[in-house]
């Protein structure tokens, strides 16, 4: 599936659930971010996933469900990714090809404690990193 076609589906909700994987947020957050600001890519990301949440009934628990910290930092690594490593690349998969380090889900467990990023408070609007601080973007 291509990029557009990816992110289409995610906004209406119609993305097979098994397809939601890490690679595909950053993907996502990928195409999202060569189109558009930051702030503007972020609220489109955080309305898409909260309403898909929704839409496949992810409980929001103290470890499941919309993580604001997750969603902003991993948005974050990779804007700062694509500045720091500036390339044309002809879509979303060769951008993940390309940086395997974005491709663990771990990735930010350099930054955060589980007990930061899992915190109620965490879950609601972002945090900063209590590790080490998220990379400067460029």
């Amino acid at each position: 599936m291509d990029d557009a076609e990816l992110v289409r589906q995610l906004e209406s909700c119609s993305l097979p659930f098994e397809q939601w994987t890490h690679r595909a947020h950053v993907r996502v957050a990928y195409t999202l971010l060569q189109a558009q600001a930051f702030p503007v890519a972020l609220a489109r990301f955080r309305g898409a996933v909260k309403a898909y949440n929704a839409k496949n009934n992810v409980p929001e628990s103290a470890t499941s469900g919309y993580n604001e910290t997750t969603t902003h930092a991993m948005l974050h690594l990779v804007l700062a990714t694509m500045r720091a490593y500036p390339a044309e690349y002809p879509n979303a998969d060769r951008f993940c090809e390309t940086h395997p380090q974005l491709m663990t889900r771990h990735c930010l467990r350099l930054f955060y404690s589980p007990a930061g990023r899992m915190h109620p408070l965490a879950k609601a609007q972002f945090v900063e990193p209590d590790l080490a601080p998220l990379p400067r973007l460029m």
